[in-house]
Order: C-alpha cells, then sequence, then structure tokens
C-alpha cells in the first residue's frame, strides 16, 4: 500500500482539527477586501498592546490589500452568521456582485471594517508580516475590540461548518449518585420520543434531567460525568463505555404512500437508483444510511438534509423523496397529517444497534440500575 504524502496527512490532519470562522476584512488606500479564513491564532497579551495572528493565501483578492493598507479587522463569526462565512469564501459569486452585500459593516478605528453583531472584532495594524508557503502570515498588534452579544462561535472541521454545545458544569460522580440529586440521563435525539415515554413511566418517582442531543452531545455528557447512563446507538463507542444491546432496528425505506414503490413488500437499493434521497444528517445516520446504499453500488442522490426526524418524514410524505430510516413510529403519517408507508430494505445491511451505556467501572446509584432492568424488561433482544 502507498503511504499518503505527508503533505496529504498533514491537510487530512488539520481538517479534523475545528477553529473558529472568522471574516477578515481591510479597506484604505490599498482598497478594500474581505476573506474568510479559520487560521487565526492569539499570539500573546503581554506586548505592548495584544497580538494576533491570520494567515490569507495570497491569491486571495484580500491579501495585496491587507499588506497595502497595514491593517485589518478579525470578525469572529458566529453560529448563525454561515452565509457570511460563504459569501467571503466566494460561494456566492454569482448570486452577490459584492459580498460586502451580505452583511451590515461599520467602520473601525483603523479604517477596516467590522461585521455587525460579529461575537467579537479585533481592529489591528499589522506590526509583522511574512510568506510562508503559499500564505502570507500578519500579525496584527489589537489597537480595539468591540464584543458583541454572547453566543456561539461558528467552527469549521470535518470540511463542515458546526457549532459547539454548551456542557453544564460537570457535577462529581459522587453528587451524581446521591439520592438527593436526580438522576440524569443522556440520549440520542431520535430515540427520546420512542424510548422515553415508556421508560420514563415506568420509574419510582424522583427527579430525572434529560439531555438530548447527537452522538457527540450523548457521548461528551457520558465522559464528564454530567449523566449517569445514557441511550444511544453503538456507532464508535469508547472502551471507556460499558454497552448493554437493547434493540436492533434493521434499515427500512420510508415513502409517501402515493409512491410507485409504495406497492411493493420491499425495497431494494436498486429500485432507489436515481430517486431523490432525504437523508436523516445526523451522526451516525448521515453517514451509515448512504453507506448502505453504496455496499449495493448505488450512490444516493441527496436531494434534501435534516438533522430532525420529523422534518425528514414531512418532506417525505410532501413527495419530495425517499428516506431511509430505523427508528419507525407506529404513525403512519408525518407530523402535517400526511401518509406515509414504510417497507422493509431488501439489503445486507447490519441493523442499528441502541444500547444502555454507562461509564466502565464505575458504580451505578441504585436509581440508574433500577432504570437498566426497566430497559432491559421493555426493549431488550439480546440473550
Amino acid at each position: 500500500m502507498t503511504e499518503m504524502p505527508l503533505r496529504d496527512q498533514f491537510i487530512a490532519g488539520m481538517a479534523r482539527a475545528a477553529a473558529t470562522v472568522n471574516v477578515v476584512t481591510t479597506d484604505g488606500p490599498g482598497g478594500r477586501g474581505g476573506v474568510t479564513v479559520s487560521a487565526m491564532a492569539s499570539v500573546s497579551a503581554d506586548t505592548d498592546k495584544p497580538t494576533l495572528l491570520v494567515c490569507v493565501n495570497e491569491s486571495a483578492s484580500a491579501s495585496r490589500p491587507i499588506r497595502d493598507n497595514g491593517v485589518f479587522c478579525v470578525n469572529v463569526l458566529r453560529d448563525s452568521q454561515a452565509y457570511v462565512a460563504d459569501a467571503f469564501a466566494g460561494r456566492f459569486r454569482d448570486e452577490i456582485a459584492d459580498k460586502f452585500d451580505a452583511a451590515t459593516w461599520e467602520a473601525t478605528g483603523t479604517g477596516s471594517l467590522a461585521l455587525d453583531n460579529a461575537l467579537v472584532s479585533f481592529d489591528c495594524r499589522i506590526v509583522a508580516q511574512d510568506r510562508v508557503g503559499t500564505h502570507d502570515v500578519f500579525f496584527g498588534e489589537v489597537q480595539d475590540i468591540a464584543l458583541g452579544q454572547t453566543g456561539m462561535p461558528l467552527v469549521y472541521a470535518h470540511r463542515a461548518y458546526g457549532s459547539p454545545a454548551r456542557i453544564e458544569a460537570a457535577r462529581t460522580l459522587a453528587a451524581a449518585r446521591a439520592a438527593q440529586g436526580p438522576l440524569v440521563l443522556a440520549c440520542f435525539h431520535t430515540l427520546g420520543p420512542w424510548l422515553l415515554p415508556d421508560l420514563l413511566a415506568e420509574c419510582d418517582g424522583g427527579e430525572v434531567r434529560l439531555i438530548e442531543g447527537d452522538h457527540r452531545r450523548v457521548t461528551e455528557a457520558l465522559v464528564s460525568g454530567e449523566a449517569e447512563a445514557a441511550l444511544l446507538y453503538d456507532f464508535e463507542l469508547s472502551p471507556a463505555f460499558d454497552a448493554e444491546p437493547l434493540l436492533e432496528l434493521p434499515p427500512h425505506v420510508l415513502l409517501p404512500e402515493s409512491h410507485p414503490l409504495a406497492a411493493r413488500t420491499a425495497v431494494t437499493p436498486a429500485d432507489l437508483a436515481g430517486e431523490p434521497m432525504v437523508l436523516l444528517d445526523a451522526p451516525p445516520s448521515g453517514d451509515y444510511f448512504p453507506s448502505i446504499l453504496r455496499a449495493a453500488g448505488v450512490e444516493p442522490k441527496i436531494a434534501f438534509r435534516s438533522s430532525s426526524f420529523e422534518t425528514v418524514r414531512g418532506l417525505v410524505a410532501r413527495g419530495l423523496g425517499y428516506s431511509l430510516l430505523g427508528t419507525r413510529p407506529v404513525s403512519g403519517h408525518s407530523y402535517d397529517g400526511r401518509a406515509l408507508v414504510t417497507r422493509p430494505l431488501d439489503a445486507p445491511a447490519r441493523p442499528s444497534r441502541v444500547v444502555f451505556a454507562t461509564r466502565r467501572g464505575m458504580p451505578l446509584s441504585a436509581r440508574a440500575e433500577r432504570l437498566r432492568w426497566i430497559a432491559r424488561d421493555l426493549y431488550s433482544t439480546a440473550d
């Protein structure tokens, strides 16, 4: 096997390193410019004035104006400003004649432009610069800082935008097991509406606090001790967890009632070739379901993506495509009342496995142990 070149390894590795998304702007005699960058970092707070650096590709149209003006403003975007990031990354060239029209700006003391309602804006004068490979590295002495309303930053990792989730201060595990404390249960968000009502109805009183979110949020809650137990899929679980299988969910095809394939008793991946797909785009589903089709030689034609289970069902019911799902609600209607049908997917796919997960080697409180026994009685398919 040919080893991946070091440069390619570096690019692949850095794609896994999350960074804030920033729009760097400048204005002055050298012209106006702006560009989206993720390579921004603090250098020191203990120089005469705080110093940071940004790396700008020499081919970017903003690079020369930044050099010529000697000033720039770093605008750290909030998680609702991905549109601004895309505009300054050049993704809307045909839609927007001037990318600065994508937002509202205010001139700073250096003459650069600060984004209205950025998470924070750093107005800088260049004190040093260097060329490293294909990038200009600008060291900026911070002249002024504009702090916007509190919020979450837009982050970039795995070549996609995201937002960090706030984790409440984790209680100690001893406190988590204390009788006076609530039982904290984390649950993968699409499983909650289906599994939690019956499970919690069998509980023997006392406060139960729920944490619902995607795979990352649920596993983080368990690792940190914020949650004592979790219901989730056994997707790439850490060896630090004990995971007891509860359910196996073979994939099925979700179709609008009027779809020609609804007349079949089962549907094959070949039947779905060329059909628009509505993808439940929440890990692990976003990778798992397309991989089933690709393993059968069918490239999915993804028309819509949503992290919401009910939105996916609604789009399918409206006739905008099919979907592959594991969880199968009893109701045959979408949230807005349109009819849906499910058909088995005739493919050699590994079922999704739902597990009751806890931290390995950590004794459970009596209430958490009781919850595990209830889950076994209600759902377990493991002998």
